[in-house]
């Protein structure tokens, strides 16, 4: 959700002018990922770094978020979409809290769409955080295994990415779902996020349909020889391909 500054300042306005107008973009992109039957989206809207901005554009993104909740929770609700947040709610204000797993538990039963909002997150603060628990539960090293990890994310129970879709000309993950997103497709656009539109949602989709995924193997047409290469770690190309389990962005 990248660019609602820079959109802010082309139009001579506070990058708070920005920010407001991406929160009023957020619905009508869930929709149309909706339209297309995407399970799984998720919104970097906060992360750890950004507590180093000014102290107004702080206090500006957290009321935000509380508008966000407050205008946006019962028709994500009617909808039939699951709110989700991923990142750290201790640092932000009680009410605010409050406010966040209120929105949770009214969700928490629907099943058309998981939309998780990422707001205080960072990735290596996630990875670092899971093997503290690893370490506290005491599990021996010989036991540790990519699944360890995963199950102490705070993702656990949500598929990976299939792609990742980046606005506003930037070409970094900025520490957004480093783990998860190891084999995600990727999707750089320079159109700011406020500018995001149904538009753009189907050119990200009509581009990730047309890739290739191999997770380092190789889709059976491309194989010269036999699919198998009788390695003990290794898998077949089919067994790749069924381990694929549907859309996510």
């Amino acid at each position: 959700m990248d660019g609602n500054g820079r959109w802010a300042k082309e139009r001579g306005r506070p990058r708070l002018f920005g920010h407001r107008a991406g929160t009023e973009n957020v619905r009508r992109v869930i929709e149309r990922f909706g339209d297309y039957g995407v399970k799984f989206l998720t919104l970097f809207a906060f992360s750890t770094e950004n507590w180093d901005r000014p102290r107004y554009e702080v206090r500006g993104l957290m009321s935000l978020l509380s508008r966000f909740l407050k205008r946006e929770t019962k028709h994500l609700h009617e909808n039939g979409i699951r709110l989700l947040h991923l990142g750290d709610l201790s640092p932000l204000s009680p009410r605010l809290q409050q406010e966040v797993r209120d929105a949770i538990e009214l969700t928490r039963d629907n099943r058309r769409m998981t939309l998780s909002i990422a707001f205080n997150y960072g990735g290596r603060a996630e990875i670092v955080e899971a093997v503290r628990r690893i370490v506290d539960e005491g599990v021996p090293a010989s036991e540790i295994d990519e699944q360890t990890i995963s199950s102490r994310l705070l993702t656990e129970g949500l598929p990976d990415p299939d792609l990742i879709i980046r606005t506003a000309g930037e070409m970094r993950l900025s520490n957004f779902l480093l783990w998860q997103g190891a084999y995600a497709e990727f999707c750089f656009t320079p159109v700011y996020w406020p500018d995001f539109d149904i538009k753009h949602v189907d050119e990200a989709l009509l581009a990730f349909s047309l890739r290739t995924r191999r997770f380092g193997g190789l889709p059976l047409h491309e194989v010269d020889g036999p699919a198998g290469n009788g390695h003990e770690n290794g898998r077949n190309p089919a067994e790749r391909s069924a381990a694929s389990n549907g859309f996510r962005a």
